[in-house]
């Protein structure tokens, strides 16, 4: 049940843009407890376009402060114009369905059809340098807020392969409190900082819950595609907002058409949660990437990027995770702290970084398994997962994690048929890119109980590997030197084959690596 008192927010530069005037006396009462969408004007019956009303519903919502409950039953149709609804009260969705169709042209594909956005103005505040593993900033704000920063004088995950690109300007979040101390401490040295960005962080929790949405995918051509990932989706920007249920279906999909950004994407926030939501993974397609081959594209339903301890809590894909003509369902770039606990997912994929805590807990990844870069502490505990490798060090960005690894009574499916010696640990780096950072191999990794599921392999089978040869063979050739592997100990291990996994068919590689089998 939502509480219509927790909130007393005012409002702060919102305006409403009413699509057609509502008389006076349809103008719902400011002492109303929750604001529903009939009373501005929706019709709920799955073909009027319901968007400006709901627009202009939460817009009042916002203004005074009250929660939203659309009707059950109803069926709102969120049309093709250029709105976007401004949520900053509580919203229950319930047993309502949306239809987003997307067959036709839309006004402005970028554009998202909800946007959770905080009513606190940002905050003034004035940095000029940062030190790689400050926790500590005396800057004197007034509240506690998340603080964006970034460096365009250098550019960091410089991308290699297929997608190659320039990478990205130097960026990063994370909380700073009121007593100065950091939550997310700084990943990289800024001798300068030419952008900053404080928003201070409600004190209250935002709920969004239910809703049934159905997605009618669009049909771009290959040549007739617009530029950039389409948007009509749901967007959190706001700290401490939880999404609580939302179901998100796929139909119509044909064999063309563009990808989304990912229907709940939470930006330039902290302390968010996605918890019992389901998102229909969609299809796999092809374009011509930027070293002019042919490369696959596709949408992550859930995207998260810039964002400070960010859960997914018992999410799960709607459709089959081992279905290979699906993209997948969760995608990050540059993150500080990621929980997922009971999700059942066909992957997991951190993009441009993650530091601090990465754990996967009670969770079931598919086909497309478990991708990793960044620094800090990576524990996977009580899980299972497919995948080519128990954990794929994306090699486009460096296959690099800066710290440690740890797999905690844990199984892993390795796919049958493509080799003779999976890798437990996949990762390639030859030293000759400059990706823009340093790169290494974890550390130390410490397996403590894992069951490798290897059973029913042909002739010629030799085994899981713990690592394949990232190195290549050009020893005087690596500019941007790869650091290796320190240690790696392993107890509770139980393979179905019953062959004993090597180091490395990389001598260099087997050599440095000290391993430690209890």
């Amino acid at each position: 049940m939502l509480n219509p008192h927790r909130f007393r927010l005012a409002a702060v530069g919102l305006v409403v843009l009413v699509a057609c005037p509502i008389h006076a006396a349809e103008t719902p009462d400011a002492s109303e407890k929750v604001v529903n969408y009939e009373a501005f004007g929706a019709v709920g019956d799955g073909k009027a376009d319901d968007l400006p009303a709901i627009r202009d519903a939460h817009a009042h919502a916002n203004r005074h402060g009250l929660p939203v409950r659309s009707k059950p039953g109803a069926t709102y149709h969120l049309g093709r114009r250029a709105i976007t609804a401004i949520i900053s009260t509580d919203t229950d969705w319930g047993t309502s369905r949306f239809i987003i169709d997307d067959s036709a042209a839309v006004e402005d594909h970028r554009k998202a059809l909800f946007e959770v956005r905080s009513a606190l103005k940002p905050l003034p505040l004035k940095i000029t340098r940062l030190k790689c593993g400050q926790t500590r900033l005396d800057a004197g704000v007034s509240s506690e807020c998340l603080v964006y920063v970034e460096n365009r004088n250098r550019r960091i995950f410089i991308r290699r392969g297929l997608n190659r690109n320039d990478g990205s300007v130097q960026k990063e979040v994370f909380i700073l409190r009121q007593d100065g101390s950091i939550e997310g401490a700084i990943d990289w040295d800024y001798e300068t900082v030419t952008r900053v960005e404080a928003l201070p962080i409600d004190h209250e929790t935002l709920f969004i819950r239910g809703g049934i949405f159905t997605n009618v995918a669009n049909r771009m051509r290959q040549e007739d595609r617009q530029s950039g990932y389409w948007g009509r989706n749901l967007v959190i920007r706001r700290s401490k907002t939880v999404v609580d249920g939302v179901t998100h279906r796929v139909t119509g999909e044909t064999d063309r058409g563009q990808p989304y950004e990912g229907f709940l994407n939470a930006s330039r926030c902290a302390r968010v949660m996605f918890r019992n939501c389901v998102i229909d993974g969609r299809k796999v397609y092809q374009k011509i990437g930027n070293a002019g081959k042919p490369v696959a594209m596709g949408t992550y339903g859930f995207t998260a990027n810039l964002c400070v301890d960010f859960r997914m809590v018992g999410c799960r894909n709607g459709n089959d995770i081992f279905d290979r003509s699906r993209w997948g369902v969760i995608g990050t770039n540059f993150m500080k702290n990621i929980l997922l606990e009971d999700c059942m997912l066909s992957r997991m994929d951190v993009h441009q970084g993650v530091s601090g805590s990465y754990v996967i807990r009670g969770t079931t990844l598919g086909h497309a398994g478990l991708n990793a870069i960044g620094r800090g502490s990576l524990i996977v505990e009580n899980s299972t997962l497919h995948g080519h490798h128990l954990i794929y060090f994306r090699d486009d960005y460096g296959s690099t994690w800066d710290g440690t690894v740890t797999i905690r009574n844990c199984r892993w499916i390795p796919p049958g048929g493509r080799t003779n010696r999976p890798e437990m640990f996949g990762m390639r780096n030859d030293g000759t890119h400059d990706f823009g950072y340093p790169c290494a191999m974890p550390r130390v990794i410490r397996i403590d109980g894992l069951t490798i599921d290897d059973s029913g392999r042909t002739d010629g089978y030799q085994g899981i590997a713990y690592f394949g040869d990232p190195l290549g063979s050009q020893h005087d050739k690596r500019p941007f030197p790869y650091r290796l592997t320190e240690r790696l100990e392993v107890s509770g291990l139980k393979i179905a084959s019953g062959i004993k996994p090597g180091v490395s068919g990389n001598s260099e590689l087997a050599k440095a690596v000290t391993l430690v089998e209890k």
